[in-house]
Formats: structure tokens, sequence, C-alpha cells
């Protein structure tokens, strides 16, 4: 059970790692868009993409938090 949830705590810190690429990618594309391509939205609209890896990076945190109370 304790490798398991050491395995979920990497799963949420690499979902973690990957929503800051996702998220900054975003923001410059959005940027580029408005100057270039006329993009009418914010830039802002880019950090709504993070809201889905926020939500898996909860329930990792809390299967990993329940997997390692029950291998005690």
């Amino acid at each position: 059970m304790k490798k398991l949830s050491y395995l979920f705590i990497a799963i949420a810190i690499l979902l973690s790692d990957i929503m800051c690429f996702v998220v900054a990618y975003n923001y410059r594309d959005m940027l580029c868009g408005i100057e270039h391509a006329g993009y009418s939205a914010p830039a802002n609209v880019a950090f709504l993409s993070a809201i889905p890896f926020g939500i898996g990076i909860i329930i990792c945190a809390v299967v990993a938090y329940t997997l390692h109370k029950k291998a005690r």
C-alpha cells in the first residue's frame, strides 16, 4: 500500500509539472494571437486549462493520503 501511495504522489507531482507547461504554453500562444492574429479573448483565459489538472492533482493527493493511512 505504501508503494502505491508513493506512486500517486509521483503522479501528482508529474501532473503539476505538466500543468505548468501547458498553462505557460497556452498563455504565450494567447499573447501572440492577441498581438498578431486578432484574438478577442484575454490571455488570462489560458489559466482555465489548469482546472482539470488541479482536479487530477487533488484526486491523486487524496488517494495517496488514504493509501498511506491504510498502510499504517
